[in-house]
């Protein structure tokens, strides 16, 4: 096991990091310096930064996220899928003298084609604290990973989170409506209807007719339409990735994320676990860290 190592979450508009002994985190660091947000400052210099106090040369950094894009410190290469778990630790990029990058996934065919930064380290941790054959890891672009315990099979991403934003802030369906609540009856509405309805683009105008109708109250916009396109997500995507036997879906997010998703699964009839996103990270890298000791 390497007994002190840097572990980096860079993604585009910030940056965390920690510091690793014998297994304990002994300090955590953020910055907003993300890769699109360096504002004249070279990757190089960003890192002494956030890492002041904490290298030296026997310090391994392992970094993941958009740091590894064309946008980028480096273009770090895509690995494709199928591909094994332990592949992906075994195929840093150096980027400076004991400072790596983690390669992302990719899915190049016909029917899908697709990339992933940074879910991969979550994937890795995910596979050891709670095995699945089916990861979903909910966010701004929602991955759907089918996997085994040896390897990554195939994945697709669904921009609901994205979509969410964009509708609420920049539509029609947002104008108008008054400060939002949570309503777990406005949400398993929306759920129902997105679950039983394949034409959802002809749904979205209809959040907007209901609201001004007065068929949904305006404050709960937000939360019939999150349901009304997670349901949706769930319903399409089991269509392409089914669990495996009576292995539960392991969820990977924010509690708040997975607890969205586990209802609108259990409407399906399926059990998930939820596993917080951080703790995934925080679990790859160290299996990582300690394959490079091996």
């Amino acid at each position: 096991m390497t007994s002190r190592y840097i572990a980096i979450d860079w993604g585009s508009t910030n940056l965390r990091a920690w510091l690793y002994q014998d297994g304990k985190c002994l300090d955590h660091r953020q910055s907003a310096s993300g890769v699109t947000r360096l504002n004249g400052q070279t990757p190089e210099a960003v890192l002494n930064t956030v890492t002041e106090g904490w290298r030296d040369a026997n310090t391994p950094v392992l970094m993941a996220g958009m740091v590894g894009s064309n946008a980028g410190w480096i273009n770090a290469p895509y690995l494709p899928c199928p591909t094994a778990f332990n592949a992906i630790g075994a195929k840093l990029t150096a980027v400076i003298p004991g400072v790596w990058i983690i390669p992302g996934l990719s899915v190049d065919r016909d029917d899908n084609h697709n990339v992933m930064r940074g879910e991969e380290t979550q994937l890795i941790g995910a596979a050891t604290l709670a095995p699945a054959s089916l990861y979903i890891m909910p966010g701004t672009h929602c991955k759907w990973v089918q996997a085994d315990n040896e390897r990554i099979d195939d994945f697709r991403t669904v921009m609901t989170g994205e979509l969410h934003h964009l509708l609420l802030a920049h539509s029609l369906i947002g104008v108008g409506i008054a400060d939002q609540e949570e309503s777990v009856e406005a949400f398993d509405a929306g759920v129902e209807q997105g679950i039983n309805d394949d034409a959802i683009v002809t749904r979205l105008f209809e959040v907007r007719a209901s609201h001004v109708l007065g068929a949904l109250p305006r404050h709960h916009v937000s939360e019939y339409l999150s349901g009304l396109l997670i349901g949706n997500e769930v319903a399409t995507q089991l269509r392409h990735y089914q669990p495996a036997g009576s292995t539960p879906v392991t969820l990977v997010a924010n509690p708040r994320l997975c607890a969205r998703y586990q209802r609108a699964l259990a409407r399906l009839g399926i059990t998930a676990n939820s596993l917080e996103g951080d703790h995934a990270f925080q679990a790859g890298i160290r299996s990582i860290a300690d394959a490079m000791e091996n």
